[in-house]
Order: structure tokens, then sequence, then C-alpha cells
């Protein structure tokens, strides 16, 4: 069974092991190890998660039989725009649902934060095989683009929307 609840700081430690486990297995085939340490470090250290919440991310996290298994993060970028900024569900989780459940969940906190019409945005890498699912939730490409974060890396994304 699927559980889920809102996170706080004190998840910032178990937000972190989870990305550990699925972050790298999820671009192992798209970037190298090095850009995926950076990534790690930038996007997962414990300072970056709790400056995340700062800056008004709101993490959810899904339990399986009460396991953690994956989370979600969303913000508030404009009057009637939302961003998901992670969704990841832990490889041995991957075919329970968990990414619907979560990704559901970002909907529907998203709705009530602001119940008029407004649009989730989403990165995604353009070779991540996310992509459809993201398509089969009702999202559709926007735009793309070559994004610099750093250290010479990119991320090399389409932008996705939801009208909701």
């Amino acid at each position: 069974m699927i559980t889920l609840r809102e996170a706080s700081y004190e998840d910032c430690e178990l937000i972190r092991a989870m990305a550990q486990k699925s972050f790298p297995a999820t671009y192992a085939s798209i970037l190298t190890r090095e850009q995926i340490s950076y990534m790690m470090e930038m996007m997962y250290s414990a300072d970056a998660v709790r400056s995340q919440f700062d800056d008004g991310h709101r993490y959810f996290i899904a339990f399986y039989d009460g396991e953690p298994c994956g989370y979600v993060s969303i913000q508030q970028q404009g009057a009637d725009l939302f961003h998901l900024h992670k969704i990841y569900v832990v490889p041995e989780f991957q075919g329970r649902k968990v990414g619907g459940t979560l990704f559901d969940e970002a909907v529907k906190r998203v709705k009530e934060m602001h119940p008029g019409h407004c649009r989730i945005e989403l990165n995604v890498n353009r070779f991540n095989k996310a992509l459809g699912f993201y398509e089969h939730k009702g999202m559709r490409r926007l735009r793309e683009g070559d994004f610099p974060i750093g250290n010479g890396y990119f991320m090399n994304d389409y932008i996705m929307g939801l009208e909701i």
C-alpha cells in the first residue's frame, strides 16, 4: 500500500538517502559519473535540500508498505505557474505505481494552493525514459533548452507543461 506525507526539515537526510539510490540510477546511461556526482552535491547536499525548503519547495514522501520509496517537490513560481522540481522513485519500487501516486499528489496539492486555472511545468532530460510517463499523465512538450548548471555541465531538457 502507498501512503504519502508532506516532508519537513527533519526529512532532509531521508530525501538525500532516497536521492542517492534513485538519481544515479535514473541518469547512469545519460550523464557521466562526474556530472551525476556534481549534480548530487548541487541538488542533494543537506544544505541544498534545506535551502530548497527555505525557497518554498514543498516535498512529499511516498512510503510503500511503510518503506520510504520516493519523493516529489513542487514550488510556486508565479501567480499561475508551479514547477514540479523533482519526482523520483527508488529503483526497487519502480513499477508499483509510486510515480503516478506522487505525480497525482503534486497536482492535487497545486490545486489546493491555487483553485483557479494554472500550469505545472517540469524539466525532463530529453533522453530520460520518464518522458513517456509524463506524456501519459497529460503533460506536453512546451519547449526545450540546454541549461548551464555550472562546472561546464548542462541540463539538456524538455520543459513540459500541464494545464490544470
